[in-house]
């Protein structure tokens, strides 16, 4: 049994706190800075067990030594980029299964927005930390791999069961759906979802988690029909203002 909370930072980010209710065992997903997660900790009497980094960009990484200090907790990353991660204590690959309690999260390896970018899989719960490679209508930017490695760790993505829950890093959605309407005008589903979107940012309200059944629908990038496609869709969306 999985406990799920949003923790939202800086300008859009968001961090996780992922709290096994069966063992109480608990990790924070991509900590930007430690203070709100020290203080959600503190609200819901937890202690930290281990930090989870999908990549080593300092928006996901800030808190991880102000928060190990503070609560001795493990960090878990990326075997690949181990020496840019502060503080790594237990490196994981492709494959690599790790345990927070009685759930078991696997590794999901998605270079792309960065080589060595990981994500973390938990079946039981059907959730996936995609850190910035999948965004809601969107994908992370090529900073330094290639759009055929991206590409390859979206299609990993989306061989997901559709009902997976997808817990992105950045509150990017209403832009992204600007985009995803340039290249696909006519599709209803698409302009249902930013009709929704629209009302939710109104409101003040996130719009993740959300379904990969509605990215498969309505995400450009998921929608190309080859790795030429997603590149060139990819360039287009560098551009986009």
């Amino acid at each position: 049994m999985l406990t799920i909370h949003q923790i939202p930072v800086l300008t859009d980010n968001y961090i996780y706190l992922l709290h096994e209710t069966i063992t109480n065992e608990t990790a924070v997903v991509d900590p930007a800075i430690s203070e709100p997660v020290l203080n959600r900790l503190k609200k819901l009497g937890l202690s930290l067990n281990y930090i989870l980094n999908t990549h080593h960009h300092h928006d996901h990484v800030g808190g991880n030594l102000a928060l190990q200090a503070a609560t001795g907790c493990k960090i878990v990353g990326s075997e690949q980029d181990k020496k840019r991660i502060p503080a790594i204590d237990i490196a994981l690959k492709e494959g690599d299964l790790f345990q927070l309690g009685s759930e078991k999260m696997a590794v999901i390896e998605t270079d792309g927005h960065t080589l060595g970018h990981i994500a973390f899989w938990f079946q039981q719960s059907k959730a996936l930390f995609c850190g910035d490679t999948l965004f809601a209508m969107g994908c992370g930017r090529l900073f330094e791999g290639s759009a055929m490695q991206m590409w390859t760790s979206l299609n990993k993505l989306m061989a997901l069961p559709e009902e997976t829950q997808i817990y992105c890093a950045h509150e990017y959605t209403e832009n992204n759906g600007r985009f995803a309407l340039t290249i696909e005008p006519t599709n209803a589903d698409l302009k249902f979802r930013m009709q929704q979107v629209k009302e939710y940012r109104q409101q003040g309200l996130a719009t993740v988690p959300f379904l990969l059944v509605e990215e498969l629908a309505t995400n450009p990038f998921l929608r190309a029909k080859s790795c030429s496609e997603f590149a060139q869709i990819r360039q287009l969306k560098d551009n986009f203002t």
